[in-house]
């Protein structure tokens, strides 16, 4: 396979320099006055909407989408884009409904929620899961794809392309929050501007394929040939219906990983939480409008991949072990790219990594300073908060590239498998998350059974079709052969399933020991608070409207 050019080459240098210089530049303005902690891990009141709405996307896309959902495009298509386009609609009710409730009551944290609305034990139960779950799972699997996929294009070895991942993203990290948001905006733009290359390179390939001219007759080419591949709601004949049933990825499960991703995520909403509530929701809109332009990035060229290859190309580029891969998709059409231009879309991929990687780290290093090392040390200066979040977060990323090689992450599938296997605490989490917001009866047992029993619950719904046979659900659409023609719930319904039980479960426990008179504390929801302003209630309408659109087209 084709390796970089010098030229490639030298336009990653100018990307990385122009990163390092401009993040460089923005600590060393934050440095004149004194740094908070919040300041530092929040950047409170520094960063503007449209750095909250790029430092969101940049977190939120890394190798797992250019990679694995390329690769899902190539496979089941355009409907896999419903992560992308249910989250925009997603992040406008997280910017209406929860931002106020966080900003009220002063929330910086994800387990401070907790502690705020429950009780320390539930906060530091959460903290210790979070940050394990963060480093272990999140942190090894963006830094082990991200590198398999760099090392694929240049052919540098892949632990060198860990550390030089793991040490660019810490460079970035080290500065703080207002660094990581300001850098993110170029990192966006790298990505987007990379990333529509590489779309306009699949298309044009696939119109000179049939002897069309450009990237408007490779798209019509390709819903002709492909157009299976152009419907977002399967039924259940389709061989998909397992990953994407239905109507659940409209009105089920896939709202709630979206909304437990978007709305409870230390990850994700640290972006907004040192904002005024003005300024989040207008980053956050400005999110939910980028969310929109993604599938054009990564899905349609897997699409366009698979187009090629059923017609003649890349068969053996897309063989690992003897058999058809479709992650592969993405990097054989980036090794297609002309000198220069391959440079950029290495870039773009490049950023699209080390923003994650750094607003994970950053994620970590918040929960760890503000929610364990300042309740055991109570004492702790300003200066002493921001020292245990840098030590943690190189801690956190060397450990992350010493144990990702013994994970297996690269024999474990691409986006889906992330999105299943997130999907065994979203449920109980979002349960926890949500009935905690608005209704203050519920207890801190409840929120417990809900973490726990939520995951059991997801452990016994993965396994079942291993013990009973589940075929009699299928009638009611419930429950749909695999490859190994075993019956088995699709995990998107399964995390609806999980929701409903949790919440069942959580007002039963909740009234029986409000009987008890336990008394609990309750967040101070001001519902004025939801009003929305008439320039956000315009762009929200877009951005419905838009998405309307598209599964109505496309439906």
């Amino acid at each position: 396979m084709q390796i970089l050019s010098n030229l490639d080459y030298f336009v990653f240098l100018i990307y990385f320099v122009s990163i390092i210089f401009y993040g460089i530049t923005i600590y060393r303005k934050k440095k004149k006055g004194e740094v908070s902690s919040t300041d530092y891990f929040l950047a409170e009141g520094s960063l503007t909407w449209w750095a909250i709405g790029a430092s969101l996307i940049a977190s939120n896309i890394s190798a797992e989408q250019f990679i694995g959902m390329s690769g899902s495009g190539f496979k089941m298509g355009l409907a896999i884009a419903t992560y992308e386009w249910m989250a925009a609609i997603t992040l406008i009710i997280v910017a209406i409904f929860f931002m106020p409730v966080y900003l009220k009551n002063k929330i910086f944290t994800m387990p401070q929620f907790l502690r705020t609305r429950y009780n320390d034990n539930v906060a530091l139960i959460m903290a210790i899961f979070w940050l394990s779950l963060y480093i272990i799972v999140n942190l090894t699997s963006i830094l082990y794809l991200g590198a398999l996929a760099i090392s694929s294009i240049s052919g540098l070895n892949l632990t060198l392309c860990m550390i030089f991942l793991a040490v660019f993203a810490v460079m970035i990290t080290l500065g703080g929050m207002k660094v990581i948001g300001y850098t993110d905006v170029i990192q966006v733009l790298v990505l987007i501007v990379g990333g529509l290359i590489t779309t306009g390179l699949a298309l044009s390939l696939v119109a000179n394929h049939f002897e069309g001219t450009g990237i408007i007759d490779g798209f019509t080419i390709i819903q002709e040939k492909a157009s299976d591949h152009f419907h977002m709601i399967f039924d259940k004949s389709n061989q998909n219906y397992i990953d994407l049933p239905g109507l659940s990825v409209l009105i089920g499960g896939m709202l709630i990983i979206n909304l437990n991703y978007w709305g409870c995520n230390q990850y994700i909403t640290q972006r907004a939480l040192g904002a005024d509530l003005k300024t989040a929701r207008e980053g956050i809109l400005f999110a939910a409008f980028l969310k929109i332009l993604m599938p054009v990035i990564v899905v349609l060229p897997g699409i366009a991949a698979y187009v090629l290859h059923q017609n003649g190309s890349f068969q053996t580029e897309m063989l690992q072990g003897g058999e058809l891969n479709p992650d592969k998709a993405y990097p054989v059409l980036l090794n297609l790219l002309p000198a220069g231009l391959k440079g950029l879309s290495f870039a773009a991929l490049t950023a699209s990594i080390v923003a994650s990687l750094a607003g994970k780290a950053n994620s970590i290093a918040t929960i760890f300073s503000l929610d364990i090392y300042k309740k055991i040390n109570s004492g702790a200066t300003e200066n002493q908060l921001i020292k245990a979040g840098k030590i943690t977060i190189i801690t956190s990323m060397l450990i992350a590239v010493i144990i990702a090689p013994f994970l297996g992450i690269d024999k474990k599938g691409g986006f889906q498998y992330i999105q299943e296997y997130t999907g065994f605490v979203s449920p109980g989490i979002f349960a926890m998350f949500i009935l905690g917001f608005f209704w203050k009866k519920t207890t801190s047992n409840a929120a417990i059974f809900a973490t726990i029993g939520g995951f059991i619950l997801s452990v016994i719904f993965k396994f079942l079709p291993g013990l009973i046979d589940l075929s009699f659900l299928n009638s009611i659409g419930f429950s749909i052969a695999n490859s190994q023609g075993v019956y088995e719930i699709p995990f998107i319904d399964r995390m609806g399933f999980v929701f409903v039980f949790c919440i069942l479960g959580m007002y039963i426990i909740s009234n029986f020991e409000n009987r008890k008179e336990i008394l609990q504390n309750g967040l101070e929801v001001d519902y004025s608070l939801f009003k929305i302003s008439k320039g956000f209630a315009i762009g929200a309408s877009i951005v419905t409207g838009i998405v309307l659109a598209l599964y109505a087209f496309f439906w």
